[in-house]
């Protein structure tokens, strides 16, 4: 999906202003066999649904594409994700990706959530009925994590429609100064790798510390700050357990959700969980 958003612009590096353009991937649950990857057109698994909503937010200098086999585990799991390209913060930017650009980028998700459910809501198309726009989470990595932490808590960027929020190695937004957890904030998941020096355990301990229960923190002992989400394993496939156990738990509401959740995150000598219920 190509999104535009005409009230805000991003300016090129040869000074030219052009409307802030967000490239979103939807993944959704669809029939047929599992191919194992993508299948661009899938039908639509509709009588499943609807489904819950993730956002999901790369990290600075990134893509969704690293992300692909968490993402695709989400949306096996009954999930639709949408995981839009930061214009500015991308890897492929013009001029090369621009970190400055972070506090634009709650609007970016809040955009991205209003433009899926309204594409869902439509009488047809490919997301037609597919949603259910109460059951949200927001997600991210990295810099991706900071945008979706500001839009489930920060007064200043809140969406009210988030109903979860995971964090996988974030932190607060530098520079935006008095980041405050917002009364009535979603349940959070926050996951960190141990050994990250990008953003260490520190900075996701400083939020985590902050917001209300329910909360849960998962760490991944010995870990770094990216390939625990994109390919290591078997750090990939605890947070892929865990993310689905919080998502079931407070998105869908599932029976047991809790205790999977519980279980998945504690793996001798790979993950430990702390838990606040």
């Amino acid at each position: 999906m190509r999104l535009v958003d005409g009230t805000r612009t991003i300016r090129l590096p040869n000074g030219q202003a052009v409307p802030r353009t967000l490239v979103t991937y939807v993944r959704y649950p669809a029939l047929g066999p599992d191919s194992g990857g993508d299948v661009q057109g899938a039908h639509p698994a509709r009588d499943a649904g609807p489904f819950p909503l993730i956002i999901f937010g790369h990290g600075f200098a990134e893509a969704p594409g690293p992300y692909a086999r968490l993402l695709r585990a989400w949306a096996r799991a009954g999930y639709v994700v949408a995981a839009p390209v930061f214009p500015l913060a991308n890897v492929n930017a013009p001029g090369g990706p621009n970190e400055s650009d972070l506090p634009n980028q709650p609007a970016d998700m809040r955009m991205v959530i209003s433009r899926v459910l309204a594409v869902a809501g439509a009488s047809s198309g490919p997301l037609s009925g597919l949603i259910a726009p109460r059951q949200i989470a927001v997600s991210g990595q990295s810099d991706g994590g900071d945008t979706a932490l500001a839009v489930a808590y920060d007064p200043a960027f809140r969406d009210p429609r988030v109903g979860a929020a995971m964090i996988l190695s974030g932190a607060e937004i530098p520079g935006v100064a008095g980041f405050q957890v917002a009364p009535g904030g979603p349940p959070l998941l926050a996951t960190q790798g141990t050994a990250d020096t990008i953003n260490p355990p520190s900075f996701t301990r400083a939020f985590y510390d902050s917001a209300p229960a329910p909360k849960y923190l998962l760490q991944l002992l010995g870990a770094g700050h990216l390939p625990p989400y994109t390919s290591q394993e078997p750090e990939l496939g605890v947070v892929e357990r865990v993310t689905i156990a919080f998502l079931d738990r407070y998105l869908k509401r599932a029976p047991g959700a809790l205790q999977r959740l519980l279980s998945a995150g504690r793996v001798p000598r790979v993950a430990t969980l702390d838990a606040d219920p």
